[in-house]
């Protein structure tokens, strides 16, 4: 039997998910070992290469930028290069469930954002879920007490980054392809902190820490694809809850690997998170569903 279109994107989604946090797992056992600059270069040269050969197969280097794009791509490098920086100090810190947890926000203040920017209407049931979702996000940030990190406030940072590296992405023309703006974005993190390790010492890469850079830069260009190869195929309202299945990988690495596990306050925070986040995606589908009732019953 044919697999369909959603079990297809849904499957992609999955893996995207898991690749990524498979990399962090890398990344993350590298903390301490390599200065993160040094190491950002390092998989970066790596991540761009291979980018940029799967750039050049797919005809994506002949891209005709139009001038107003190349803004939002500034934008996109900055929020790339904060995202990274911000989400990698804190992963190195903090318990990886812990940082993921906080970054399932992002559809949240998505939403927020491009209600206040590009003037989106939020309804108040929207509105009440992304509240909601925000005292979850308290729930694990969780200021003033004993188990608070400052590094915690660096997930958050890394959530606004992402925010406006997505709301950057949304602004560009349409017939860009995703793998040319992959590249620029890679090519600009490679470079960025190429330098930055420039004023710090370098350390030495022996053979198990290069197979982990290795690791890092294949699972993080497995996490590209399947990112790109999502957005082909499948209806959005089905394909992007299981995105929240990052969050069980996260869970799953940071026990297995580093002996992590979450306080009982956390969970519940990520399980407020990841409800209000899913029914954000609930609304979503409704009210694209009624937008193209109404737009298939209007007189021809």
């Amino acid at each position: 039997m044919a697999r369909s279109d959603n079990l297809t994107g849904a499957f992609l989604m999955m893996g995207s998910m898991a690749s990524y946090r498979i990399s962090d797992s890398f990344m993350k056992s590298l903390a301490g070992d390599i200065p993160m600059f040094q190491l950002l270069f390092l998989r970066g040269i790596l991540t761009t290469l291979a980018v940029g050969v799967i750039a050049w197969k797919m005809g994506a280097l002949r891209a005709q930028v139009p001038r107003r794009d190349w803004g939002a791509i500034g934008l996109r490098m900055v929020g790339e290069i904060g995202t990274a920086y911000f989400f990698l100090t804190a992963l190195f810190h903090m318990p990886i469930a812990n940082v993921t947890a906080i970054l399932q926000a992002i559809p949240l203040t998505l939403t927020l954002t491009a209600a206040v920017v590009f003037r989106d209407p939020v309804g108040w049931r929207r509105m009440s879920a992304i509240l909601v979702g925000f005292v979850g996000v308290m729930l694990i940030v969780r200021p003033g007490t004993q188990d608070f990190t400052v590094y915690s406030f660096y997930s958050l940072a890394a959530v606004g980054f992402v925010t406006l590296r997505d709301l950057s992405t949304r602004a560009l023309s349409r017939d860009i392809p995703s793998m040319f703006v992959t590249l620029i974005t890679s090519a600009s993190i490679m470079v960025f902190f190429g330098l930055g390790s420039l004023s710090g010492e370098w350390a030495a890469v022996d053979m198990r820490t290069s197979g982990m850079i290795v690791g890092a830069a294949v699972m993080i260009i497995g996490g590209y694809l399947f990112s790109v190869m999502v957005m082909r195929v499948g209806e959005v309202s089905f394909i992007a809850p299981f995105r929240y299945t990052g969050l069980i990988w996260a869970l799953v690495l940071g026990w297995a690997v580093f002996g992590e596990w979450p306080e009982p306050l956390t969970l519940l925070g990520a399980a407020i998170v990841v409800g209000s986040g899913l029914f954000m995606l609930y609304r979503e589908a409704q009210l694209g569903r009624k937008t193209r009732l109404s737009r298939d019953l209007r007189p021809r």
